[in-house]
């Protein structure tokens, strides 16, 4: 095996690696993000509300099932995010390393690289499908009192995984792919840019020299563009993931992407698309903080090492 190709692997296997890592510390926000999202489902008018808003409902959650129940889904939430970023940095750095995400001038092409990272979010999102989606029915188990949304009845992510290939085949693993794959490009694009532009723009200007410091600032503005362009989209992911399902598999509530789209909007309105928004940002921003920050600090050890 060639050096470029192991250097390759090494790379995405960073990735992986560094969204593992965030995910530990992230994954109750991903939670109370889920059970916002589903709160209210094409309700027409007013719906009990159960979960006010971030802390009220790790309040709700933690008092009624327990502070276990802020790590549901955890096993199923680090394969997401391993294969996601996997795919997401591990195109992203290759594309880097070999000039393609640069002007000719080497400075951030925000086409190229919103290309490279959208292509790498497009295809880890392809690839963790099946982990979002057992990850977001377990995160909506909960207590009859709190529940929101259909309540599957897995009892683990192994489990759930078995259940549905077994009831459903291996297209019921990829329940909901059709928004995860705009999802993970805008998402990615969205978040690459937007970080190697910050750093750039701030070492430029003489504002932060410090390599952590720089990759903690450029990681800030990356969660916020990214929740921006993400959030709807996730909405639909959730929502699709998390329906029941009849006899022949098919979803009792949507029929697709387009279909979910449409019935959100004339049930609850755009705002629906925002569902979750404050949730996610909470997630997102420190979790794009503590994955960058990880992985430039992985890219620095690699490069130590090699020299």
């Amino acid at each position: 095996m060639s050096q470029d190709i192991i250097r390759d692997i090494t790379d995405m296997a960073m990735g992986g690696t560094s969204a593992m890592f965030a995910t530990l510390f992230t994954n109750p926000i991903e939670v109370v993000k889920t059970r916002l999202q589903l709160q209210g489902e094409l309700s027409k008018g007013k719906h009990t509300v159960i979960y006010r808003n971030v802390p009220h409902a790790l309040f709700v959650i933690a008092r009624s099932e327990g502070l276990v129940a802020l790590q549901s889904g955890l096993p199923a939430m680090l394969g997401f995010q391993f294969c996601l970023n996997t795919f997401r940095l591990g195109v992203y750095r290759i594309s880097e390393r070999r000039g393609f995400t640069t002007t000719s001038e080497g400075r951030t092409s925000v086409v190229r690289g919103a290309l490279a990272a959208g292509v790498g979010g497009a295809l880890g999102s392809i690839a963790g499908t099946p982990f979002f989606l057992v990850k977001t029915r377990l995160q909506a188990q909960s207590a009859k009192a709190i529940a929101v949304g259909h309540q599957h009845t897995h009892s683990g992510t192994w489990d759930a995984l078995r259940d549905i290939y077994r009831k459903e085949g291996v297209k019921g693993l990829f329940r909901g792919v059709g928004p995860q794959i705009p999802r993970g490009a805008v998402g990615s694009g969205s978040q690459m840019v937007s970080f190697a532009y910050a750093k750039e723009w701030l070492r430029d200007r003489g504002l932060c020299q410090s390599p952590l410091l720089l990759s903690f600032m450029g990681a800030n503005l990356g969660g916020i563009v990214m929740t921006l362009c993400l959030n709807p989209f996730d909405v639909l992911a959730t929502r699709l993931s998390n329906q029941p399902v009849d006899i022949n598999n098919r979803g009792k509530l949507y029929k697709g992407m387009t279909d979910c789209f449409i019935k959100m909007l004339r049930s609850e309105g755009g705002a629906a698309f925002y569902k979750g928004l404050g949730a996610n940002y909470l997630r997102l921003g420190p979790h794009t903080v503590l994955l960058l920050v990880c992985w430039d600090q992985l890219k620095l050890l690699e490069e130590y090492l090699r020299s």
